[in-house]
């Protein structure tokens, strides 16, 4: 008799323990990353692009979106009212956002660490690694200080994680001369001539066993600039979505499944279009 309790307590304990396990991961859910959501240039919103804003809203009605991402530029002018503005904004969407710092935030940085901390800062969730990080700093380079954490935070996560999703405001894959040239930028203020991401900063990733996936935001502002890319190699995506042209203004749903799997969903802001981003290469558009 008491063999037997011990045996039914035992399997109530690896059952319990089994189902932890499984619920500890909760790796079905959805974010958005937008950039440049402040909109057209030389126009001071009343908080964010407004029909960014509407078509959020709008989709969140028959969609589940968990948190977002502001991919920089979200302010045209960095002030308390306008970040008062945004803070309103997003307190009415209803969802958690985590700011990444564009060139205009940067005009103020001293404001933004006030108000919203760190510039470059790194958090896990749902079993996936999240890395902010702030190439501002120096000219579109990742180093110093920061790419001393970077690798540390890799070393520390990248085994006890699956998927590693990396923010930031330029496209440091892109340059003058590689697979990435007819891509239009918004900007290129405060950019080196010799960038490390290829050197230093790719190589980092690409060494992984995980998925990584590289968010930005600098594009879409005007016509001469692409609305959005999008291309994947081995375990590297490259995804960058931008809006105030108008017509091609657009936002991403990134979608990771139970099984660790990760969608792309391209929203377009104008109209009911949706695009489904895979292994087809979508560059410059």
């Amino acid at each position: 008799m008491r063999k037997n309790l011990i045996i039914c307590c035992l399997i109530i304990i690896i059952v319990f323990g089994l189902n932890s396990c499984f619920l500890s991961k909760n790796t079905d859910y959805s974010f958005v990353i937008a950039g440049h959501t402040y909109g057209k240039p030389y126009v001071n919103n009343i908080g964010f692009h407004p029909p960014y804003k509407t078509k959020l809203q709008e989709y969140m009605l028959t969609s589940k979106v968990d948190f977002g991402f502001l991919l920089g530029d979200i302010v045209w002018l960095p002030t308390d009212k306008d970040w008062d503005e945004i803070d309103k904004d997003i307190d009415s969407i209803g969802i958690p956002f985590y700011l990444v710092c564009g060139n205009h935030e940067m005009k103020d940085s001293v404001m933004f660490v006030n108000r919203y901390g760190p510039t470059y800062y790194h958090f896990t969730k749902n079993h996936d690694l999240f890395i902010v990080l702030n190439p501002n700093i120096s000219s579109w380079n990742i180093d110093g200080r920061q790419l001393q954490e970077l690798k540390q935070i890799l070393s520390k996560y990248s085994k006890k994680t699956d998927n590693i999703f990396v923010f930031t405001h330029q496209l440091l894959w892109w340059d003058y001369d590689n697979k990435y040239a007819d891509i239009t930028l918004n900007s290129l203020e405060d950019r080196d001539e010799n960038l490390n991401f290829w050197s230093e900063i790719e190589p980092l990733f690409h060494e992984l066993d995980n998925n990584v996936v590289f968010c930005a935001g600098d594009i879409g502002a005007t016509e001469k600039a692409s609305d959005y890319m999008f291309d994947q190699y081995d375990n590297i995506t490259f995804i960058a979505s931008g809006m105030g042209e108008g017509n091609g203004d657009n936002f991403v749903v990134i979608k990771v499944d139970s099984d660790k799997k990760i969608s792309f969903e391209l929203v377009f802001l104008n109209s009911d279009k949706t695009l489904v981003l895979d292994s087809i290469q979508y560059l410059g558009l």
